[in-house]
């Protein structure tokens, strides 16, 4: 082998990162598999918009400030914790460095455990790269993650000695240096490096803290977890000044001080955390019950949710109320509807946002716009109740909109409005699944405590729930400010208002609750087949596998439900006290004559309805007669029609119709004129603006539906006729919107890439990187460095046509009919009519280039492609 052929490979080593330990994050990148890009690519799909032309360009990428936090908030607390360790470390930092800073000098054997599996993700990641004794953090993870005066580490360390004697002048680091018994020298360098070499010397620094007054102890404990900063006062207490003196404390302003980082870790152990977590909580079990008492109750729940919904988007059937300017519903509408519905204000809000991201609740978009159902409600209806239930929980499970944010204040202090905008929490869906698959976790019928799901999510992304708290600055002597603890172990103490991802699992085991997902607490059947987990009872059902559809696992959860809800009955339990009671829930048809003959006075196991001359009166107006009714009850009453309800329903059809309202404004006709002179004569008829026309005519300046309502109300039974005189049937038709989709859940930034996706973007990575590492042999006219290749029109038609007929592949540079410049290496198979066409291994696929477009072409060093 020649000098010439050892030079090349040298080249290629060092383009390729294969000579030796990786220098770059993009060497190490280039050092991967493809399964290893793969799994970059899948935990960060922000670096696939748009695929990267190589992998220089894609650790560029990896690298960047928007890139690199939004990895960061993904890390679990003991992921986090490493990298704040490597933070606050010598870069490049040993394996054992970084297992010192974590154990301390005590050691453990549970971070030794799970510390191989925190660098092996970081590495994943590209948060940390090269090898086990040289760990790098990337430069932006260490900016982000690194002490400083501005932005205070989660670690709750200070600046380095050298970091803070950066701006002391040589005269006063001099006297440090002699105040704590080392040897004087004139080189400022030298000086912090002896005066470094002390505090990380643990025999001497011990020794001299010996030496120390119990008070200045004191004061160095204060400060010791953070915050490392401390205001002290123009004449300080001699132990301030006794450390001061020998640089345990540094000044970095007049009036403030900071402990060195050595001298931090000296006093910890040699830990930088006060509290490395490197297991994950595990969810802790309150209660236990039988999974049939679990299952039973989730039904009921489920049962529940489902008949009010329903009752819901009824009373809302001819219209709902007033959409507001801004958007959503007022403040008043939704008491009322509370009201109506007997639940507080917070969870009709649920309701109101289940049935509206369900589909089945629109705002009609007129001019005076209002919330009515939509036509998919007429649908839903039709279903069997497990599958209305699915119908509601699948979109719930992957809803963005948050009803409990209803009533708190956005960024401009407007009030958050039930079915308005700005409720989208991009979090929502993640925590939601995080929740019951941790309750799935518990053995079936168990509850979990609350608290400890809680603790499990603050641990599996401690960043995205609000992040460690910013400490205070210590005032009068060195002491710990009010989030000192905060800082120290990295996120919010006892006392810090919850974030959001735990409001989220808040609202997540209230709304499962009310959803019939969970019954006391604990999981049910249908609620581990929703999420596609294993289930012992019906393994036979389907296969329980990865990548199940949410339609297909909604319907698996359908299925299992349905055996649990109660029978719906064909009849009801007529009673002399002019009620009736439905034994359980009533089949729709019965169900909505029923709501029109009688008004429901209880609900709950047996719902029941009372009968009064207005609900009578309202099914006659309906178009039924009184036979009608007599017929009906008989049909469906199991006890014989009682006397008092018979009569009932006979007087209210005698007197019915017996007057007559039309237009005038509106006019009351009736032929027993004793009759309208007895409305003449009653004071509450004076509103309505009647005048005799003639002995059995009244006209009226009210209009036929005021008129109607108030001689109703005075205890009369009018009924309505057209202008032929026939009665009216007054049957009210149901308002729907148009057609109406459901909300898009608003996506917590690129969604997951596919599997098929992956593949081609790393193969287009690879095949990019190849032909820009690829080693080309020097052209006459040697080029700069990242400029296009430059050659005569002759000299590049020869180079070309020598490439393809011996098969080898060259370097070209190429410019685009935009004028966009670009490097490609193509292996050229026809050159003719003035184009050539090759393999192009940088698109990594057969394509043709004009040849006057080619700036100009350069061989291969040895055909590196």
């Amino acid at each position: 082998m020649g000098i010439g052929e050892l030079d090349r490979e040298a080249h290629v080593a060092e383009a390729t990162g294969t000579g030796g330990a990786p220098r770059t994050l993009a060497e190490a990148l280039r050092a991967r598999g493809d399964d290893g890009l793969a799994a970059l690519l899948r935990a960060r799909p922000d670096l696939l918009n748009p695929v990267p032309n190589d992998l220089t360009q894609l650790a560029t990428r990896a690298g960047t400030r928007g890139s690199v936090v939004r990895a960061l908030e993904r890390l679990d607390r003991f992921a986090l914790q490493t990298a704040e360790a490597l933070a606050v470390a010598p870069d490049p930092a040993p394996y054992p460095v970084l297992l010192g800073l974590l154990t301390g000098d005590e050691g453990d054997a549970e971070i030794e455990a799970a510390l191989p599996g925190a660098v092996a993700l970081l590495r994943e990641q590209a948060l940390v790269w090269g090898e086990d004794d040289r760990l790098r953090l990337v430069r932006t993870a260490r900016e982000l993650l690194a002490p400083s005066a501005q932005h205070p580490s989660p670690t709750g360390l200070g600046p380095t000695v050298a970091e803070a004697t950066a701006g002391m002048s040589p005269g006063r680091v001099q006297e440090i240096i002699a105040a704590a018994g080392l040897i004087s020298t004139h080189d400022p360098v030298s000086a912090v490096a002896a005066l470094t070499a002390l505090f990380t010397d643990r025999a001497r620094m011990g020794e001299l803290l010996d030496t120390a007054a119990p008070e200045a102890l004191t004061v160095l404990d204060r400060l010791v977890w953070g915050p490392p900063y401390g205001e002290v006062t123009a004449n300080p207490a001699p132990p301030v000044r006794w450390l001061r003196d020998r640089g345990l404390l540094l000044p970095v302003s007049p009036r403030t001080m900071v402990l060195p980082r050595e001298v931090a870790l000296h006093l910890r152990g040699g830990r930088a955390h006060r509290a490395p977590e490197p297991l994950a909580p595990q969810p802790v079990v309150l209660r236990e019950y039988r999974p049939q008492v679990v299952d039973s109750a989730a039904a009921g729940q489920a049962h529940a949710a489902l008949a009010t919904v329903e009752e819901l988007l009824k009373s809302w059937d001819q219209g709902g109320p007033q959409v507001l300017r801004a958007g959503g519903l007022a403040v008043r509408d939704l008491k009322r509807t509370a009201a109506a519905l007997d639940v507080t204000e917070e969870t009709t809000a649920f309701w109101l946002e289940l049935g509206f991201g369900a589909g089945l609740l629109a705002s009609d978009g007129e001019a005076d716009e209002r919330y009515a159902p939509t036509p998919a409600y007429d649908d839903w209806l039709d279903l069997p109740p497990a599958e209305r239930w699915a119908r509601l929980v699948a979109p719930w499970l992957t809803a963005t909109r948050t009803p409990g944010l209803i009533g708190d204040q956005d960024a401009k202090g407007r009030t958050l409005a039930a079915l308005g905008p700005d409720l989208d929490r991009a979090a929502a869906p993640e925590v939601r699944h995080r929740v019951l698959e941790l309750l799935a976790t518990l053995p079936p019928g168990s509850a979990a405590d609350a608290e400890s799901l809680f603790a499990r999510l603050r641990w599996e992304r401690p960043l995205r729930g609000g992040g460690p708290s910013a400490p205070a600055a210590a005032v009068g002597p060195p002491r710990p400010a009010a989030g000192a603890h905060d800082t120290a172990d990295g996120g919010p103490g006892p006392q810090a208002p919850a974030d959001l991802r735990s409001r989220l699992a808040r609202w997540t085991l209230a709304e499962a609750e009310l959803l019939g997902l969970t019954g006391r607490g604990a999981l049910s059947a249908p609620a581990r087949a929703l999420l596609n987990l294993p289930l012992a009872e019906a393994a036979s059902l389907a296969d329980h596998g990865g990548g199940v559809e949410l339609a297909v696992a909604a319907a698996r959860a359908a299925t299992l439900l349905a055996p649990l809800l109660p029978e719906a009955v064909d009849d009801v339990l007529l009673q002399a006290d002019l009620t009736a009671v439905a034994p359980g829930p009533l089949r729709r048809p019965l169900a909505d004559a029923l709501s029109v003959l009688a008004d429901v006075e209880s609900k709950g196991g047996a719902t029941v309805y009372r009968f009064t001359p207005g609900s009578v009166r309202r099914a006659l107006d309906s178009g039924q007669t009184a036979s009608d009714l007599h017929s009906f009850l008989a049909a469906h009453s199991r006890t014989p029609v009682p006397q008092p309800l018979a009569y009932l329903i006979d007087d209210v059809a005698r007197r019915h119709g017996h007057l007559k309202v039309g237009a005038a404004s509106a006019y009351l006709r009736c032929d027993d004129d004793t009759v309208l002179g007895e409305i003449l004569a009653d004071r509450r008829s004076a509103a309505l603006g009647l005048r005799r026309l003639a002995p059995t005519v009244l006209a009226a300046q009210a209009d036929p539906a005021s008129l109607l309502a108030g001689l109703r109300s005075m205890g009369y039974a009018p009924a309505a006729e057209s202008a032929d005189g026939d009665v009216l049937i007054t049957r009210a038709d149901a308002y729907r919107t148009g057609a109406r989709t459901a909300p898009v859940p608003v996506p917590d930034g690129p969604p997951a890439p596919d599997t098929t996706l992956l593949g081609a973007a790393v193969k287009a990575i690879r095949a990019g990187d190849r032909a820009a590492t690829a080693v080309r042999k020097e052209p006459a006219a040697a080029t700069a460095a990242g400029t296009l290749p430059r050659t005569s029109a002759a000299e590049t038609l020869a180079t070309v046509q020598a490439a393809a007929m011996t098969g080898s592949a060259v370097w070209i540079g190429y410019v685009n009919a935009d004028g966009a410049a670009s490097q490609r290496v193509i292996a050229p198979v026809r050159v003719e009519g003035g184009f050539v066409t090759g393999y192009d291994h940088t698109a990594d696929e057969v394509r043709t280039y004009p040849l006057h477009r080619i700036t100009g072409v350069a061989e291969l060093a040895d055909d590196q492609v």
